[in-house]
């Protein structure tokens, strides 16, 4: 087994699919970050050099570390991804838990959920075949009547996994209801390896307040960075002072739109991006509205910078 890095702070941010693109994950890291994750990349594709998957791959020079997750249903490919990504990578992570059905239907993602067998063969595979250390991301289980959350991290430490995030809620449950904490500190009492935490944290007091009730080594910021990536910072400064400040939304997203030219985001995404960044905005709505209709840089720049004015007046 391989040691998972030791990090410089406790808030890592979580892989999301068309969020966490190079531009964004920059951005989370000049916050505070500890560490960032790749969007998922399907291993076969990958392997064999898609276009969408290696633009997925991009890094960027402030990212250290950083980690490239990749989900699929074949080992083979798995591990041809992973020796492709060994070098750029510090860290490569096994999606076992998206629910989206494009990715179930496959047998990927939290299906395996349902094949601890098959995740200990991919962990321990990988772990033979790659030098870097390798890491699994895994539901509370497929539904209530089937949490696993524990039985598989024990078999992936043993497989020689060097750490795990546990997202506490089920397949079944998607992103609905709430995340259950007890079951991640469960695993974080079964296994020796470091345990990253998921669910529901958007605010540093959330943060303070899981990080303490379930013991985990870390915590994984999602949909609470969307809009706000600010709030890396916001964690750290709490948890060393007690207190905190805000960033303007708009501001944020302005320095993602420099990040994002730099390292050519197409404009689809930036545009979903800019929607993230308005909400909680007065007004926000009409200009989500707005942004939906542009459809160049030029017009949204435009849109934001007169709606920056009626701000200020």
């Amino acid at each position: 087994m391989k040691e998972f890095p030791k990090l410089q702070g406790k808030a890592i941010l979580s892989p999301m699919e068309g969020v966490t693109d190079v531009a964004f994950r920059e951005l989370c890291r000049k916050y505070g970050a500890a560490l960032t994750y790749t969007e998922f990349v399907n291993s076969t594709a990958l392997v064999r050099k898609s276009k969408k998957s290696l633009a997925k791959i991009k890094t960027s020079e402030i990212e250290k570390p950083v980690a490239v997750q990749l989900f699929g249903n074949s080992i083979k490919d798995i591990i041809e991804a992973a020796k492709f990504c060994e070098n750029r990578f510090d860290i490569i992570d096994i999606n076992c838990g998206c629910p989206a059905w494009k990715v179930i239907q496959t047998g990927a993602g939290s299906a395996m959920l349902n094949n601890p067998e098959k995740i200990k063969e991919i962990i321990s595979k990988l772990s033979d075949s790659v030098k870097i250390p390798i890491t699994l991301k895994i539901r509370k289980g497929i539904n209530e009547e089937n949490t696993n959350a524990v039985k598989i991290a024990k078999i992936a430490e043993k497989a020689g996994a060097s750490a795990i995030a546990v997202h506490g809620r089920t397949q079944k449950q998607g992103y609905s209801g709430k995340a259950d904490w007890g079951i991640i500190k469960k695993v974080k009492q079964a296994v020796k390896i470091p345990v990253i935490g998921n669910g529901d944290v958007f605010t540093p007091e959330d943060f303070k307040k899981r990080l303490e009730e379930s013991g985990v080594d870390y915590i994984l910021i999602a949909r609470g960075a969307l809009g706000n990536p600010y709030i890396f910072k916001q964690i750290n400064d709490y948890l060393n002072t007690g207190i905190y400040d805000n960033k303007g939304k708009i501001e944020q997203f302005e320095e993602y739109l420099k990040l994002a030219l730099k390292h050519k985001i197409p404009f689809a995404q930036i545009k979903t991006h800019a929607v993230s960044f308005t909400k909680g905005l007065k007004k926000g709505s009409e200009l989500r509205k707005e942004i939906n209709l542009k459809k160049n840089l030029n017009e949204l720049q435009i849109l934001l910078n007169n709606f920056k004015d009626q701000m200020e007046e």
